[in-house]
């Protein structure tokens, strides 16, 4: 909380409610600028919704269905950006559609090209036909009952959590102050304006003024809550949609290719792609009627996501076979009444208070920079400031290397691990070399070693158990059961760095071990 008592009498430019996607990139996007940027978060950076997506960062082939040609073209131009300024977390990933009908590869196959088309010098690969052999030596698990071809076709593949701190860890080398476990817990206003926020330390309990020219929103689906601080008439624009995600072992999806099913029986797409030697499949969308910070999978999604992923994989994954279970919310836009969350658009909406208060809702992962560079240049006319050219669309990110040394993100080994953290790999190993201690693996089903605990604590504004866990290393989502068998570790090395006594160690092991409860098929 130093960092935002520092100068108290001298205002910040903005104040950025929230630490997802959306608000990490809003700070990115202002601190580039030359602004004075203060961002609070009320748990953990990507904490919710922005570290539980499908991994993907695509244009989102869906979409040209509903005829949304502008949120494709805009997505696929913000891929190809993030694929060049964030090289070691972002690379290409090549999709196999299964076709089980003879009109459904040439079909499929037109609406690829319009895809490929639409990406411009920023694609990734061109689209084309593929014989039921290529796609089965694509894919050697997929279904071969009744197939008979496919299409391939590309998009990326990225780390939502890493991303999140790499921007965080961007913003601050921008000069903006950045603050995890700080919750607002109102607002402030002078003559009618909103001019600050009144902040909670949750680790001391003390309360602090942030003062700034103007207050930007970015809290997804709490949106609405934040709004409601602002003026307590204020209708409510969110409808909240929850999507479910299981990780399965390797076996299941061996090699290189993702799986994509353009259509299921709820009207989404599923995917199955490989992530940190796993399998990732989902996913669900279920109208939810209220955001909760953790939400649970419910069993009608689980049995949905188990069903559909053994029609397309010739080996049949059990309940058994799930690693982990992980559900976010998204902050879809209401529009209608006929509750098909499906249907809404994934666009983003700013929306500006007779406060003066800046909230941006919707959008998703892929258009976090463009959705940053809009939110500010809205908020810098609030706060009476120049609005810029935006520096982001070039402008690479903390530790980026070159394109070419981009990871290999299948192997699920420590060496891929490691490069997560890009040119930071070196802090890392540093840390190895100086205590052999901390050059031990984690656990022998997982690709982290102790050194990375550390780094978490020391460089990265990690906490908890949880954070070191589930967002600096992604070990909870690998595998939760390895996670909660190394909790115990971590929790010891964490108290070393912090300061804390055995209270908070046993304090942190009964709050993980909630955590992984909620990750366990049930």
């Amino acid at each position: 909380m130093a960092m935002l008592t520092a100068s108290r009498t001298d205002p910040f430019d903005f104040l950025i409610i929230g630490g997802g996607a959306t608000g990490l990139g809003a700070a990115v996007e202002a601190a580039a600028r030359g602004h004075r940027v203060a961002l609070v978060e009320g748990h953990d950076f990507a904490k919710g919704t922005s570290s539980r997506s499908t991994k993907l960062v695509h244009g989102g082939v869906r979409y040209l269905a509903q005829g949304n040609i502008g949120l494709v073209r805009d997505a696929l131009r913000e891929r190809g950006r993030l694929r060049r300024n964030a090289a070691h977390l972002v690379r290409d990933l090549e999709f196999v559609i299964p076709a089980y009908d003879w009109w459904a590869g040439p079909y499929y196959g037109v609406g690829l090209k319009l895809y490929d088309v639409l990406a411009g010098k920023l694609g990734l690969g061109t689209s084309k036909l593929i014989s039921k052999a290529n796609a089965l030596e694509r894919i050697p698990t997929l279904e071969a009952n009744g197939l008979q071809g496919g299409v391939v076709y590309f998009d990326g593949q990225f780390d939502d959590a890493r991303l999140a701190i790499t921007l965080a860890l961007t913003a601050s080398d921008h000069g903006a102050a950045l603050v995890n476990y700080a919750p607002v817990v109102s607002l402030l206003h002078t003559n009618e304006r909103v001019t600050g926020a009144v902040v909670r330390d949750l680790e001391t309990g003390r309360e602090i003024e942030v003062h700034a020219k103007a207050v930007i929103n970015s809290t997804g689906v709490f949106a609405d809550a934040v709004r409601k601080m602002d003026d307590p008439d204020a209708l409510s624009v969110l409808s909240p949609s929850q999507g479910v995600h299981l990780v399965l072992p390797h076996e299941f999806l061996p090699g290189t290719n993702a799986l994509m099913v353009p259509r299921t029986d709820d009207g989404r797409v599923l995917f199955v792609v490989p992530w940190h030697g796993k399998a990732i499949v989902g996913t669900t969308d279920t109208a939810v009627p209220t955001a909760e910070y953790e939400p649970r999978p419910l069993e009608a999604e689980l049995s949905f996501l188990i069903e559909h992923a053994g029609r397309y994989l010739s080996k049949d994954p059990t309940r058994d076979d799930v690693l982990a279970v992980y559900a976010g919310l998204r902050p879809l836009v209401k529009h209608g009444e006929d509750g098909n969350t499906a249907a809404l658009s994934r666009d983003h909406t700013i929306l500006l208070s007779r406060s003066g208060l800046v909230t941006i809702v919707g959008g998703k992962w892929t258009t976090y920079r463009k959705m940053g560079e809009e939110v500010i240049d809205k908020a810098a006319k609030v706060a009476g400031l120049e609005v810029m050219v935006s520096p982001t669309p070039e402008m690479r990110l903390h530790a980026a290397p070159a394109m070419d040394a981009a990871p290999d993100f299948e192997t699920g080994s420590a060496s891929e691990a490691l490069s997560m953290y890009g040119s930071d790999a070196a802090l890392v190993t540093a840390l190895a070399s100086a205590n052999p201690d901390l050059q031990a693996p984690l656990h022998p089903r997982l690709p982290y070693i102790r050194a990375e605990i550390v780094h978490a604590v020391r460089s990265e504004m990690s906490r908890t158990v949880e954070d070191a866990l589930s967002r600096r290393t992604r070990a909870l989502l690998l595998d939760a059961r390895a996670a909660l068998a190394i909790a115990p570790d971590v929790a010891k090395l964490m108290a070393s760095e912090l300061g804390r006594d055995g209270n908070w160690v046993t304090q942190q092991l009964e709050l993980f071990t909630e955590r992984v409860q909620g990750s366990l098929m049930p």
